[in-house]
């Protein structure tokens, strides 16, 4: 599968002093940890739609996030190993398939194009591997094969589906660290199926369904069927990155269950650890209740575009508020992001403006401290501030300004 096209991100000059490491919250241990390696390739996977609707606001809110670490990356001179996967057979999309009379194949089609080009517009640099669940199956297939019988097993019943045995894992659990109680009840609301008979543990979570009338299927050892969701993540990281990688991102939703059981199908069949860090960025709402597609209160990229909002002010709205936050949107936001917008570009657009060396050293710092861009966003308004307020000398500070901005920021002014 094709992602989209890559935008040109601008070097910046190096500092005397050398980079501070980026560290970003790790969801497993709760704290502050540094990641990415001193030199060579950062490893990054974070988890891709399931296109069946349209980018709203929380897809865009993580995407631009994980956007952040990885320019903050390359700023330091790393390469990025860049994996995202696209969930294009699953049972919502195929539901949505059925409700609209679209064929299933041509909606995941339709929906991902739409992505890739909200994601081009909000100038989001595209994952080095996009691999869709359909072309993963025969990863996920290799995947099961190193799995022994006390740790994936079928059902004895029909349909006799396959299901990873999450205790398998003596760390299960570490991920999002929750109580038993809470993992069921979460389990049950996010598409996991702890009532069904047949199962060794309320929690063991399918890898492999067996063929339904009426829907997709595909030979394998295993019997003629589809991967589960965790799995599919779990082959597509340990192909692409290897069994160890640095970080695992998403939506704070994902952390339980599909990163904790990906991480653990992984950590069982390799017997090796998975990411080093998983990291989750906040839930948007709007007026105070969480933005998805089962409550239809979403909005749109696509739709803001059509209506003639610059992309990169929805992009600067989106970093007003700290990635691993919860916030709900607002006409009011997206107003200040587009006031913010025009003051960088009538300040960037002078002849000359005040030293630009201070507010570089600023924002990268910001950067590396748990990608903090809304302090990010206030150095650079100060900078512009000052510079429309008195007579700078310095010619090379707009230009300067206006590639940190892209650059750290991905933010075209």
């Amino acid at each position: 599968m094709q992602a989209w096209h890559a935008p040109q991100v601008p070097s910046l000059p190096r500092p005397d002093s050398g980079f501070n490491p980026v560290r970003v919250h790790d969801t497993a241990s709760g704290e502050l940890k540094v990641v990415g390696p001193e030199s060579g390739t950062a490893r990054l996977y974070v988890c891709g739609i399931t296109p069946y609707d349209a980018t709203h606001m929380g897809h865009a809110n993580t995407y631009v996030s994980f956007d952040l670490l990885l320019r903050a990356w390359r700023d330091q001179g790393l390469d990025v190993h860049y994996v995202q996967n696209v969930t294009d057979i699953d049972d919502p999309l195929l539901e949505r398939a059925n409700a609209t009379g679209v064929d299933w194949v041509a909606l995941a089609e339709d929906q991902t194009e739409l992505f890739r080009t909200d994601m081009r517009a909000l100038n989001v640099v595209p994952p080095q591997n996009y691999i869709g669940a359909v072309e993963s199956i025969p990863l996920v297939v290799d995947l099961l094969h190193k799995f022994g019988s006390d740790s994936v097993y079928q059902l004895a019943e029909e349909p006799r589906d396959w299901y990873f045995a999450v205790h398998s894992d003596p760390d299960f659990g570490q991920v999002a660290g929750l109580d038993e109680e809470t993992a069921l009840k979460i389990f049950a609301e996010r598409g996991g199926d702890p009532e069904r008979a047949g199962k060794r543990h309320p929690l063991d979570c399918l890898v492999w369904q067996l063929e339904r009338d009426g829907e997709p299927a595909w030979d394998s050892p295993f019997g003629r069927g589809r991967p589960g969701w965790h799995i599919e993540c779990a082959a597509i990281a340990e192909h692409f990155l290897g069994s160890t990688f640095d970080v695992q991102g998403g939506g704070s939703d994902l952390a339980f269950p599909h990163h904790e059981m990906s991480s653990s199908e992984a950590v069982v069949a390799t017997g090796e650890p998975f990411a080093e860090a998983f990291v989750h960025a906040g839930m948007v709402g709007l007026d105070g209740e969480k933005m998805s597609k089962s409550k239809g209160n979403l909005v749109l990229v696509s739709k803001l575009r059509a209506a003639g909002t610059d992309p990169m002010a929805i992009r600067l709205a989106l970093l007003a508020n700290h990635y691993r936050s919860d916030w709900s949107w607002t006409d009011a936001l997206l107003v200040e992001a587009e006031q913010r917008l025009d003051a960088w570009r009538q300040a960037t657009g002078l002849s000359a403006a005040l030293p630009a060396d201070d507010v570089i050293a600023e924002v990268r710092t910001a950067m590396a401290d748990d990608l903090d861009a809304p302090r990010a966003l206030s150095a650079i308004d100060t900078w512009a501030a000052a510079s429309l307020a008195v007579d700078g000398d310095d010619t090379d500070a707009p230009a300067l300004v206006t590639a940190l901005a892209d650059a750290l920021l991905g933010v075209r002014v």
